[in-house]
């Protein structure tokens, strides 16, 4: 999502941050069409009380260099599938404003609103509606972000979201012509993407998180892995419903903090194979931004952000 303020140009990439209580966190990439892209530097540390500090260690570090994007928390906006308003392109987002409205819930004046395509599949097949994600967050959100990073003097141009991020990661891994699965277990919920030819075709969040998988191997533990393995089935089913045309290659599970067991159970109950994402196969990382797989994980949305490129704005 590009939101309607900048700063002008700065280094080369894109510098992802996150300020969180406690913590500040960033990685700096540059998205390469040949060739492995790069991830320069990254890091996290950590901040006095709540954000008190942010504008010290910002100008330790140089981020004002850069120009900086960051990501919305997971509770700070919804992703709405709607049918796409067969309006002109300069009305298309007034038009989504008006169609989920009652999807809401909360008043539309207080919604800042974004919208994301989804190509179709077959560009020949034109008796299928086409869809598209809509984007909702509110007013209050964007405004504390901003306000945020105004303190800590950081000079933020872009607000993304995860599934957007996690896209830009997915297409490095991307086969020829087919559709890759993505899927990231975060702390409390998961993420499920399919992409296909670098666009985002399908996000689900899926209420089982990492912390979960991690507990011990009892039966709550089983019972996370089967509730994972179940809804990635039913969703792959109905993905094959809805975009025939696109045959999912693989499905990938992005970097863990430990051995959740979460890949060998797949293997045997999900029909698509089942892959590790490596980041070193598709990113070149730099004597600053090492990492441990527990910071991969940790730090794997920034990563993904830290790649975006203009061709794939939103």
């Amino acid at each position: 999502m590009k939101w309607p303020w900048g700063r002008g140009d700065r280094e080369p990439g894109w510098l992802a941050v996150s300020i969180q209580p406690g913590t500040l966190s960033y990685a700096h990439g540059q998205h390469r069409a040949n060739g492995k892209s790069v991830i320069g530097r990254c890091g996290t540390h950590a901040l006095e009380a709540q954000f008190r500090g942010a504008d010290r260690l910002a100008r330790e570090l140089h981020l004002d260099r850069y120009r900086c994007s960051t990501l919305l928390a997971p509770g700070e906006y919804q992703l709405l599938l709607v049918e796409a308003p067969k309006v002109p392109q300069a009305e298309l987002k007034t038009a989504v404003r008006w169609r989920v409205k009652d999807l809401l819930d909360y008043h539309l004046d207080d919604a800042t609103i974004d919208v994301l395509d989804i190509p179709p599949a077959d560009p020949a097949d034109t008796s299928r509606a086409r869809s598209m994600y809509a984007v909702a967050a509110r007013n209050a959100a964007i405004q504390g972000c901003i306000e945020r990073f105004d303190a800590a003097r950081i000079p933020l141009s872009v607000i993304e979201i995860a599934e957007t991020a996690q896209r830009n990661l997915a297409a490095l891994f991307e086969q020829r012509d087919r559709g890759l699965a993505l899927l990231y277990l975060g702390p409390g919920h998961g993420l499920l993407t399919v992409s296909f030819r670098a666009e985002l075709y399908l996000a689900r969040r899926i209420e089982v998180g990492m912390d979960q998988l991690l507990a011990g191997k009892d039966a709550r533990h089983q019972g996370a892995l089967d509730r994972v393995a179940l809804e990635l089935q039913r969703t792959f089913d109905h993905f094959d419903r809805q975009y025939p045309f696109v045959a999912v290659a693989q499905l990938l599970l992005a970097p863990e903090p430990g051995d959740s067991g979460l890949a060998e159970h797949l293997a045997r109950n999900i029909d698509i194979p089942i892959g590790r994402m490596q980041l070193g196969e598709a990113l070149s990382f730099g004597a600053d931004a090492a990492l441990d797989p527990a910071a991969e994980w940790r730090l794997f949305h920034l990563l993904g952000a830290a790649l975006r490129h203009e061709a794939k704005a939103l």
